[in-house]
């Protein structure tokens, strides 16, 4: 039979790559959004402090110059020279590229561009804003939508600048009067802010890589303690195996030794029959003793055998003429069920015949003279897997022993060594099966084996 490599293990999870990806990443974008929130925040700061000083010029101008308030309320009088050099001053700000004046019917009514005045831009949220008695900026680069706005096509506007709305109130302060825009490109403030967003990007940089180094240092630490603390159960581990397996093989063996030992003693002191009998017992012995060798080697030997189609049916029939003169020397009435229709299942008809000598030999090992062994296949529930099942009326186990049933080295037979069940179970995985048990004290076992179809 040719034999094919076992499926590739899974890969180990390497906590100290994962963490380096996933944590660098994360404080990536971490660093990333707190430095863009943070230099937004001041930004908005620095502009809003450069409207508020703005705001409080133009206040200060327009208590002192009478004919603004005069114009604002009343644009339909005409501009006086006196109001024409107030609005002057106001255009002559430091830092100011334009200074438009709005009514309250949002046109132009006052620009140091001319050929503004007059017009009405449409809509302009800012501005609505500014008529409602807030004052509003807006800090416009090369690639803001601010360049988008009808007023802005053609003027000869500076790539940044900072837009401000002012709004004109009456000497009582309660009625707005109309709104002063100022185009300004205070170069100081722009060049701090500029130097403000370098500065909180190095800043949650390296933030960000002190984080990241400090984590990971406390990972690797973990990780490299994880490793230690694996290998020492590892060993433990081992150790414990180690020593389960040699007590049970021990156990296992005490017995048959003794019966040869005690044979061999009494050879030369028997007749004929008698070393018969010794020599037969010896014989006896030391096959079991292999059997066990055997099936000992069978279960820490690497399963490598290659999926072929089995046929259900003869398999049953086939194990059970091998099991049928040894149930009739015990008295045990033994049934077999098999469809010869059954479809045939996926794996190695040799480990898969082993898997049902061991169950048939727990079951005639466990069930009285005068008992019953029922060995039935059929079709399952499911149209992609068929069941064998082995039944007895035996002895049972007890819930404590059917909870340790299948595990290696554990099991309740004077004359075991606790692996056969363990090797079934293993082979039937190994093909994608499965394997139950269900038993009950005094009433029998119940092995229930689903096999994939081929």
């Amino acid at each position: 039979m040719k034999n094919f490599p076992s499926p590739p293990a899974p890969s180990q999870f390497n906590l100290q790559r994962w963490f380096a990806v996933v944590s660098l990443a994360t404080i990536a974008v971490i660093s990333t959004a707190a430095a863009a929130l943070l230099s937004w925040f001041m930004t908005q700061q620095l502009l809003l402090q450069e409207a508020v000083l703005t705001k409080e010029f133009v206040h200060s101008l327009v208590r002192v110059e009478q004919s603004l308030q005069s114009y604002l309320a009343n644009p339909a009088a005409g501009l006086s020279p006196q109001t024409e050099q107030a609005f002057r001053h106001v255009a002559a700000m430091p830092n100011v590229l334009r200074a438009n004046v709005y009514g309250l019917q949002r046109r132009v009514i006052w620009s140091s561009d001319l050929g503004l005045i007059g017009r009405d831009f449409g809509p302009n949220p800012e501005l609505d804003k500014a008529l409602r008695g807030d004052v509003v900026i807006e800090f416009a680069s090369e690639d803001s939508p601010e360049h988008g706005k009808q007023e802005h096509e053609g003027r000869g506007l500076e790539d940044t600048f900072v837009e401000i709305y002012v709004p004109v109130r009456d000497v009582s302060e309660q009625r707005v009067l109309g709104v002063i825009e100022f185009y300004k490109n205070p170069r100081s403030l722009l060049g701090s802010i500029k130097q403000l967003r370098i500065y909180v990007a190095i800043g949650a940089g390296l933030s960000g890589v002190l984080l990241f180094v400090a984590l990971f240092g406390l990972v690797q630490r973990a990780a490299r303690l994880i490793e230690a603390q694996q290998k020492q159960l590892v060993e433990k581990e081992t150790l414990a195996v180690i020593g389960e397996m040699s007590s049970a093989v021990a156990h296992a063996i005490r017995n048959p030794l003794a019966s040869i030992r005690s044979s061999a003693e009494i050879i030369p002191l028997s007749d004929a029959s008698g070393v018969s009998q010794a020599v037969q017992d010896i014989v006896a012995e030391s096959e079991r003793l292999e059997a066990w060798v055997r099936e000992l080697l069978s279960y820490t030997r690497p399963l490598v055998e290659a999926e072929t189609p089995v046929a259900i049916h003869e398999l049953v029939q086939r194990c059970a003429q091998d099991f049928e003169r040894e149930a009739q020397r015990r008295g045990i009435a033994l049934q077999v069920e098999c469809p010869s229709d059954l479809p045939a299942a996926r794996g190695d008809a040799m480990l898969f015949a082993q898997v049902l000598r061991s169950l048939l030999t727990n079951a005639i090992e466990a069930t009285a003279r005068g008992g019953h062994i029922s060995l039935r296949g059929r079709r399952d529930a499911e149209p992609t897997s068929v069941i064998l099942s082995v039944e007895d009326d035996g002895a049972g186990m007890t819930p404590a022993d059917l909870a340790r049933a299948g595990t290696p080295f554990q099991t309740t037979k004077p004359r075991g060594m606790g692996v056969g069940l363990a090797l079934a179970r293993r082979i039937v995985e190994r093909f994608g099966g499965r394997l139950t048990i269900a038993s009950t004290l005094g009433r029998g076992t119940v092995v229930r084996v689903q096999l994939r179809v081929a």
